[in-house]
This record gives structure tokens, C-alpha cells and sequence, in this order.
């Protein structure tokens, strides 16, 4: 066994730096055999999710080759999948980087337990979080449910420092089996939007790195302003990478900590943002219905509408409410496969109070369309914006997207670059808009702009008067 394989199973840790169970695996001087599995955790993801992540494993297999290794793709359950290939290879050992959500967790348990029994080194590895669930909790004991409280207690803490890469990762005598990542098609289900969306991907942990770099050197410093101003580019652009572990929570950590000891203020605002996702993992683990369920049960009674075909819903998904805020973050979902973080809070509270749909037909539609999906943060999100979640926006707090917008667009160059209907001159990514969507919409940047399907106004007080009879 002190010479036998070790399967490194990757999943969302698409790194090489700063990768504790690679790190530990190399370390031992023993063969590497780097895997991902293509199981159901995989086929569940939605249209852009699932491509992104066939994106990041092809571009992971590169710099493994790189690093004197490869990687092997195979289908199926993870547990027979891994049973058979310590079959063909005589591996004693799985290392894998430990996920959070219910699936992966169920999944991980079993494989776990069975690769024990039958005497298999199975080992799971931080990683994806800085802070560990079951390492944080209140002086009476218990979790956190409020925010500010959490980002107190760990803000102080030690967060380990950033591992280097392997210079090379130890390979095995002979390779197995593998499958062909483009056998996969997981980017079927994109269809034309595959090709708009693609020139906004940075792909891979240089990518990110380069990412990390600029932020750092030109925008931390006035962040907590910038990030409210959707139409410049002064947020870190990181989500996506981080989704994904293409780059690690601790090395934006430890890069912003540089910057706020350099004298740069805007980066504690960014090292709340990275201890806002830490929350977002710690609700999830300790309360997974988070996922799929009203977090606070007594909105379980509220008469949300719940049909996802209606007029209004359909709007809202096609970017035509008539809401020029609302219509541009959809619309530069679709082009870019992102949304910034105004935008999100925008759309999710025009969907969940002016049209008083439920936050899950929200949730479901961004589960599809994010390159930057994080299941964590997704039902975060939306349950912050309905109100039904912990630490929510008040349920009486209802955005207006027009004030919002005199606010953070002042000079409409947002919507101007995303909603060509009505103008002469159109940005090139309002058109890309046109050339993403599906073409069964049967829309044309020629078409008038739509009347509001629920005007601002009228909507705050569609959603109090929903409110009133509710006992919150």
C-alpha cells in the first residue's frame, strides 16, 4: 500500500494551487491518479453550469499535462465509478476535496464508508471554505443566523496561508481508461448562447490569478462604493472562478488583508463579501432546506404565485418587463453568463414582491443561466431578497428599480449598453442579447420597448397590501 496509487478526485476545486488534498496526495511521493466523474451531481446542473464546469475540467486536464500528469474522465455513480477504477489500478488511497451541499454530502458519506471497508485510505480535504461549518459557532452554542455576528467572530481568526502548486505531479506506470470529455456534450443544452457567452469566460486558475492580481492593484481600494455601479468594472469579477475552486477563498483572503495593511479601505468591504459566502456554506450545512424551502417556515402560508408560465413571469425571464433596470441584468446574464450583484438584488425583488412570484421559479431560472452558479449563494440570494430567508431584507422593504437606477445609473450607460429596443445607435451587447436567446422568443432589437408589466410604484403597493394580513 505505501507504494500504490492515490485517486485524486477533482470536482469543484479545479486548481492546482493551493489544493490541500493534491498538496498531501504529492506529498507522499507516491502515483497520482487525477479523476473527475461525470455522475448525477454532474447531469443535474443546468444549461450554463454544466457547460462552464466542461470548460474548467478540459482546461484543468491541460495543466495537469503540464504538470507531467492527466486526467481521466468517467461516467457513472461515484462509488462504482472509484470501486473500479482501484480495480484496474491498485489504488489504496481516494483524496478528495470536501463539498456542502446535501447531495454531495450523502454522496461523500457513502463512498467514504465503503471505501473504508474495504480498506481503501478514502480522505476528504478542505479547501472551498475558509472556515470549516462545524468550527463556528454562538458563545451559547448553535450556528450563526445573523450575518453580522459571523463575520465578527471569524474575522479575527487565522486563515491558513495559500499552498503552492506541485512542481509535478507523480504519475503511474500506465494511465486508465478514460472516457472523451467531448463524448459528454455538456454544453448541449446552451445551444447558440455557447458561442456569446464563451468570450466572457476566464478560464482556469492563471485566469483567475490575473483576476486576483488587477482587482487588487486598481479597484480594492474603492470598493465598497464601486461595486454598486453595475455599468463599471470595479468588483473582482471572481465568482465564477470561485464557483468552480479555480482559484481558493483563501488566496483573495490573504491577497485583500495585504491590501487593507497597504492602506486600501475599500478591501475590508471585500473581505466581508468572501465572509458573506462563508455564511451562505454555513446556513446551508446546518440548515440545508435553505436549498429548497422557505428558510423562516411562517412564509410557507404566503400566496406566492408559483406557475412559472404566467405573462408577468415570462417577462420577467426574456428581459421585457418594461423595467429598463430589471431588463438589462437579464439581458447581460444571457450575453455574459453573469449578473452583477445590484442587478441581482433588482431582479429578485421585482420577481418575488412587484409580482409576488416565488423566490424557487427565480432561483430555478438562475440555477440555469449562471456560469457562476453556486448553490450556496444562489438560495442565499433569493431568499435574502423575498424576505424569507435568514438575516433577509426586511419583507416591507420593497426595491424600487427606478430609484435604484437614478441612483446607480445615473447616466443610464447600464441600459444603454444592454437594451438596444428604441435606440439608433445599439451597443454591440445589446445586440448579443438578440443573438443568446432562445429564438423561439421571436424577439428583434427593432421591436418597440414594452410599457412596464407592473410599474414601480404600483408594485410596492401590491406587495404591502400582501403583506398587511401577514403575521411575520
Amino acid at each position: 500500500m505505501s507504494s500504490s496509487p492515490i485517486i485524486m478526485w477533482f470536482r469543484r476545486d479545479l486548481r492546482l494551487s493551493d489544493h490541500p488534498a493534491l498538496t498531501a496526495a504529492c506529498q507522499t511521493g507516491r502515483p497520482v491518479i487525477p479523476v473527475v466523474i461525470r455522475d448525477a451531481s454532474v447531469d443535474d446542473l443546468g444549461a450554463a453550469p454544466k457547460w462552464r464546469w466542461g470548460l474548467g475540467v478540459d482546461h484543468l486536464g491541460q495543466s495537469l499535462s503540464a504538470a507531467g500528469s492527466r486526467l481521466t474522465y468517467r461516467s457513472g455513480p461515484a462509488l462504482d465509478v472509484l470501486k473500479a477504477l482501484i480495480a484496474e489500478t491498485g489504488a489504496g488511497a481516494v483524496y478528495w476535496s470536501r463539498l456542502y451541499d446535501p447531495q454531495a454530502v450523502a454522496r461523500d458519506t457513502e463512498v467514504k464508508a465503503a471505501l473504508k471497508e474495504q480498506g481503501i485510505d478514502a480522505r476528504s480535504f478542505g479547501g472551498h471554505l475558509m472556515f470549516e461549518p462545524w468550527t463556528t459557532e454562538t458563545k451559547t452554542g448553535g450556528f450563526y443566523k445573523v450575518y453580522t455576528p459571523f463575520w465578527k467572530s471569524v474575522k479575527d481568526r487565522t486563515v491558513d496561508a495559500p499552498l503552492p502548486a506541485p512542481g509535478k505531479v507523480p504519475a503511474p506506470q500506465s494511465w486508465p481508461a478514460t472516457d472523451d470529455l467531448a463524448d459528454w456534450s455538456l454544453g448541449a443544452a446552451m445551444n447558440r448562447g455557447a458561442a456569446i457567452v464563451r468570450p466572457y469566460v476566464r478560464l482556469g486558475e492563471s485566469a483567475a490569478q490575473d483576476r486576483l492580481g488587477a482587482f487588487i492593484a486598481s479597484r480594492v481600494a474603492t470598493y465598497d462604493a464601486g461595486r454598486d455601479i453595475p455599468a463599471e468594472d470595479r468588483t473582482s469579477n471572481l465568482s465564477e472562478n470561485l464557483a468552480l475552486g479555480e482559484i481558493s477563498p483563501h488566496q483573495c483572503w490573504h491577497a485583500a488583508i495585504r491590501a487593507l495593511e497597504e492602506g486600501k479601505p475599500g478591501a475590508e468591504t471585500y473581505l466581508k463579501e468572501l465572509v458573506w459566502r462563508e455564511f451562505a456554506y454555513h446556513l446551508m450545512h446546518h440548515t440545508p432546506r435553505i436549498l429548497d424551502a422557505n428558510w423562516k417556515p411562517d412564509w410557507d402560508a404566503f400566496p406566492w404565485n408559483t406557475d412559472d408560465t404566467t405573462p408577468e413571469v415570462q417577462a420577467w425571464k426574456m428581459g421585457r418587463t418594461g423595467i429598463r433596470f430589471v431588463d438589462a441584468s437579464m439581458r447581460e446574464m444571457y450575453v455574459t453568463g453573469r449578473m452583477h450583484n445590484r442587478g441581482r438584488m433588482i431582479v429578485a425583488s421585482y420577481l418575488t414582491k412587484h409580482l409576488l412570484t416565488h423566490w424557487r421559479i427565480g432561483q430555478k431560472w438562475f440555477d440555469d443561466c449562471l456560469i457562476d452558479w453556486d448553490p450556496a449563494a444562489n438560495a442565499m440570494g433569493w431568499q435574502w431578497s423575498a424576505g424569507s430567508g435568514p438575516d433577509a431584507t426586511p419583507y416591507f422593504r420593497v426595491f424600487n428599480p427606478v430609484t435604484q437606477l437614478d441612483k446607480f445609473d445615473k447616466n443610464r450607460d447600464y441600459v444603454t449598453r444592454w437594451i438596444a429596443e428604441g435606440r439608433s445607435n445599439k451597443h454591440a451587447d445589446a445586440l448579443s442579447y438578440f443573438e443568446a436567446i432562445p429564438q423561439a422568443w421571436g424577439l428583434s432589437p427593432d421591436a418597440p420597448y414594452p410599457d412596464p408589466i407592473v410599474a414601480a410604484d404600483q408594485g410596492r403597493k401590491i406587495a404591502l397590501s400582501a403583506y398587511e394580513n401577514r403575521d411575520f
